[in-house]
């Protein structure tokens, strides 16, 4: 969805101040980020700033609103969270945002992570969150069934390719019928696209999905899902199958973490291993932008800042795994130490520290990345549910990019 930017003039946002010249700041978010107890101590520690959060489900919810606001010119939290696969589009549109730069914020974050925040003018307009490094999540229980290698070091000697990943998960199906090996082809779809240069566009942002490196990917998970879910993931069906023994596998970046162990919540036997198919993979990581219709832009970057400082990206960490893109975070014991008792005692700081190392691929993402993503992730789910069979959804994904222009 394109950006309107007409109206765009800064307005008075629904959250002003209290009689009593308190500032009312409200940070929108979606699905975790693990601000919960940051907030609770920021209001006790500031009592002339207050700030409440907002938040949905998933990010295609907060984009909804997000656009909707914009275009009309009123109506946005100070502090809106941005998913890192809209960063361009929102790029694109920096005039609506206020520019958050400060020279002592300088080499905070990773720099990868910065330049994804920062125009052609030099201008910050997101602090970066988390960075999103991949593991594989799994259910030992299911693979003891199945009568698979269950321990970390085991597992992970299994699934290094994407190849003999899916060639475990036809073993995993024909010895456990009724249960998937992963859970949506959307989420393995994702996980390889992540480790793609240029999935949809060129680096000059012409359109290019007929490259063979996408079709490749494509013909990957519409050709495996007998060993999917079928399910829409973030869907109502996709969550309840954390508790019904639906899948045994899972693409896991550390935010991700929080989400299984919330979705799972009583179900045992869940573990996390240090490896990923084809090597490393980042999934995600977010920013936190002021729409520049807020009526407290400065008070509403200080909070921005604090917030995405290393000390609270640590705790964000400890919360739910939000792995931290601040680069003292990641020395941090706090980081490095970390284990998840929910993932059996797993060492998840370490496991992610060793995932982050092996990024070696930033996929490029130009100013239509995320609609073409949606429109590609539509694809597979036509797939999924039987609606297409894969030339024929391949089409209409071709077609409904060609409409992006």
């Amino acid at each position: 969805m394109a950006l309107l930017t007409a109206s765009l003039a800064a307005c008075a946002s629904d959250d002003g101040g209290s009689d009593d010249g308190t500032v009312e700041l409200t940070i929108a978010t979606f699905n975790e980020f693990g601000y919960e107890d940051l907030i609770e101590e920021w209001n006790a520690d500031n009592p002339d700033i207050q700030v409440t959060q907002k938040k949905v489900g998933t990010w295609d919810d907060a984009k909804e609103n997000l656009y909707t606001k914009l275009a009309s010119g009123s109506g946005l939290s100070d502090i809106e969270a941005i998913e890192g696969d809209a960063m361009p589009a929102i790029m694109a549109e920096s005039d609506a945002f206020v520019d958050l730069t400060d020279s002592e914020l300088d080499g905070r974050w990773l720099d990868w992570k910065a330049e994804a925040a920062t125009n052609g003018d030099g201008q910050m307009i997101g602090y970066a969150t988390d960075a999103g490094p991949e593991g594989i999540c799994y259910r030992s229980d299911l693979l003891k069934k199945a009568g698979m290698p269950t321990e970390r070091d085991e597992v992970a000697k299994l699934w290094t390719t994407w190849d003999d990943y899916f060639a475990e998960g036809e073993k995993f199906v024909a010895a456990v019928p009724g249960t998937a090996w992963y859970d949506s082809s959307q989420g393995t779809s994702q996980a390889m696209l992540n480790q793609v240069a240029n999935p949809f566009e060129s680096d000059d942002n012409t359109i290019d999905v007929e490259n063979p490196e996408l079709k490749e990917v494509w013909e990957a998970v519409t050709g495996n899902v007998n060993l999917s879910t079928r399910l829409s993931q973030w869907g109502d069906d996709w969550i309840a199958s954390f508790q019904n023994d639906g899948f045994a596998t899972m693409a896991c970046p550390g935010w991700m973490l929080g989400v299984v162990e919330g979705n799972a919540k009583g179900v045992e036997g869940w573990d996390f291993a240090d490896v990923f198919p084809g090597g490393g993979g980042n999934w995600g990581g977010s920013f936190l932008t002021v729409p520049s219709q807020s009526e407290h832009p400065e008070e509403a970057k200080e909070f921005a800042a604090w917030i995405t400082a290393p000390e609270q990206q640590v705790r964000a960490f400890e919360a739910i795994g939000a792995f931290p893109s601040q680069v003292d975070a990641l020395d941090a014991p706090e980081v490095l130490e970390a284990s998840n008792a929910f993932f059996n005692d797993a060492p998840v700081g370490e496991i992610l520290a060793s995932r982050a190392e092996a990024i070696t691929v930033q996929p490029y993402k130009g100013p239509k990345y995320s609609d073409i993503l949606q429109a590609f992730q539509a694809a597979v789910t036509r797939v999924d549910d039987g609606s297409n069979e894969p030339d024929e959804s391949w089409r209409t994904f071709l077609s409904d990019v060609e409409q992006l222009g």
